[in-house]
């Protein structure tokens, strides 16, 4: 971490997303994902589903800038993120974006509160305080001690913390994939409740890949990506 630049300060204003045009390109020249229009106000609910290799996590992954875009726009507000450099994308993505993956990869030598509040080393000065409070009462929300090791921590409870890092610096929109798929029922709906509870009450946006129907259930809106295309 020594030398690190600062991240930006979080946009909670990103605005709508909107995807036009998209195509993801496979490294043989295959076109793996297609989207001719997606369009997501801020501060709404996405579900998205389909089989497995249909091409969910391409979608996710595309729309927060974690892999090349062949053709079209990925608008987040005034910002088209396939334009973008890739320095420039990454800079975005910490700024703006949360991300919830299935593999949790938490820093084992950390606490529970030292891992949700990981990104107030890169962030400005002035907001790591912030960060640091916005983490421990979110651990607080969802029911996750803050001291000691997380060793000792059940599946829900890491992924419990990997949601409390993903909101932690208050992002404009959260990603998740797959949150629940490790989680037995009453631990994933536990997970998905306090997630959406507090993406909710701070007006932000969630867009969540998932083979959960009751995650799905939860969702203002599902989409199908079947053979690499969305359907809506």
């Amino acid at each position: 971490m020594r030398h690190a630049r600062p991240l930006p300060a979080s946009d909670p204003a990103l605005g709508d997303l909107l995807v036009e045009g998209l195509e993801v390109h496979a490294p043989d020249g295959r076109t793996i994902l297609a989207v001719d229009r997606l369009q997501v106000s801020a501060g709404a609910t996405l579900g998205v589903q389909g089989p497995s290799g249909a091409g969910k996590s391409t979608l996710l992954h595309a729309i927060c800038g974690l892999v090349p875009v062949a053709a079209g726009a990925v608008r987040w507000g005034g910002t088209d993120l396939a334009a973008l450099p890739e320095a420039a994308r990454d800079a975005f993505r910490r700024r703006a974006l949360g991300l919830i993956f299935q593999d949790v990869l938490l820093l084992e030598e950390l606490s529970p509160l030292d891992n949700a509040a990981v990104s107030a080393a890169w962030a400005p000065r002035a907001e790591r305080g912030a960060i640091r409070a916005r983490a421990a009462e979110l651990l607080v929300r969802f029911g996750v001690p803050q001291s000691g090791s997380v060793g000792p921590l059940s599946g829900g409870e890491r992924q419990r913390v990997a949601a409390a890092r993903a909101l932690a610096r208050d992002p404009a929109a959260i990603l998740a994939d797959e949150p629940t798929a490790s989680l037995d029922r009453e631990t994933a709906d536990r997970l998905v409740a306090d997630l959406l509870a507090a993406a909710r009450a701070r007006g932000r946006t969630v867009i969540a890949v998932s083979h959960d129907p009751a995650m799905m259930a939860a969702m203002d809106r599902v989409i199908q990506v079947v053979d690499g295309r969305v359907r809506q």
